[in-house]
């Protein structure tokens, strides 16, 4: 068992400890503080992770695992999606709001991928991991990220584009009203 999951395994028996410093509890208090909603789910999406490198064939130790490692996960997650994602062959394809069911796969969408990868990302450093190493954080990652999105978007015939900023028009000075001559 390397540094990671060692420092992982103390983490998930811990589970009435709570890294949100905001909580307003006194310290005298008995009562465990519970962990936040994003807490829980990170730890959740942790562990689903773990048990995914057990279960990967040969497992994998997460001192091994990169970013391909991380895309495999993603591919393997989009058969349990609710999204469904047409098609360029589908008659419905570039429609929000598709006017009759089609067969076009159902998978995970691009919001909740990139989530999932913002939590994991966040704990892998917090069970000891380098950010440097992080494979949450691979190039190829964003890059898929940034794939899925576009196509779901082409897909779905929705925009993810930034919103630019409208900036005030500059302020000009009001015009001087020319003063009465006195002739």
């Amino acid at each position: 068992m390397d540094a990671v999951q060692a420092t992982a395994a103390e983490s998930s028996n811990s589970e009435n400890t709570n890294s949100n410093s905001s909580a307003a509890i006194s310290s005298s208090s008995t009562t465990p503080i519970s962990p936040s909603r994003y807490e829980n789910q990170k730890r959740r999406d942790w562990n689903t992770f773990g048990q995914y490198l057990k279960n990967h064939r040969p497992p994998l130790s997460l001192s091994r695992c990169s970013g391909a490692h991380v895309l495999e996960f993603l591919r393997y997650l989009d058969q349990f999606g609710k999204t469904k994602v047409h098609t360029q062959i589908c008659p419905f394809f570039g429609h929000p709001n598709p006017p009759a069911p089609c067969p076009c796969p159902l998978r995970q969408a691009w919001g909740s991928l990139d989530a999932l990868i913002g939590r994991l990302r966040a704990a892998f450093e917090e069970h000891g991991g380098k950010p440097e190493a992080n494979p949450f954080g691979a190039r190829a990652v964003r890059l898929y990220l940034r794939e899925v999105r576009e196509l779901q978007a082409k897909a779905r015939g929705i925009s993810y584009e930034k919103k630019k900023r409208k900036r005030p028009p500059p302020q000009q000075p009001p015009p001087q009203m020319p003063l009465p001559s006195a002739s």
